[in-house]
């Protein structure tokens, strides 16, 4: 790895984080150290999945689709890899979100073929966030 390589590695990237990933979430501590960047919410565009009831998973639609709450943090993409990725459920893949200010930011999404199945799938995109589905059920 040349400096530059360690240079571009280092550079902090806004994660959107709507589940467990959150503060108080059970994820959240392993990512807990790097930079919170504040409340942010998806644009209209996705429907909000629970799986199994045990993790949200977003889905982009081009139409039908609700603007998801959740939070950003700040960390590189080694991060990313190292320590959020690797404790997300096989369901979910990283890819890129919009935000309601036309800004993007990484995210787990739920992964095509998971979808495509749709066993365990319950669309809580009605209840405001993940927090929200999990104190009204």
């Amino acid at each position: 790895m040349t400096a530059a390589d360690s240079d571009r590695s280092a550079v902090d990237v806004p994660l959107f984080l709507n589940g467990e990933g959150m503060r108080g979430g059970r994820v959240h501590p392993h990512i807990a150290h790097h930079r919170f960047l504040g409340e942010a919410r998806t644009a209209a565009r996705y429907r909000f999945y629970a799986y199994e009831s045990r993790f949200p998973a977003l889905w982009p639609v081009d139409e039908g689709g609700v603007s998801v709450p959740g939070e950003l943090v700040g960390l590189s993409l080694t991060a990313v890899r190292d320590e959020f990725m690797p404790v997300e459920p096989p369901e979910l893949e990283l890819g890129v979100v919009e935000l309601t200010d036309g800004s993007a930011a990484l995210a787990v999404l739920l992964r095509p073929d998971v979808h495509a199945r749709g066993t365990g799938l319950v669309d809580i995109s009605d209840y405001g966030g993940w927090r929200a589905y999990l104190e009204q059920r």
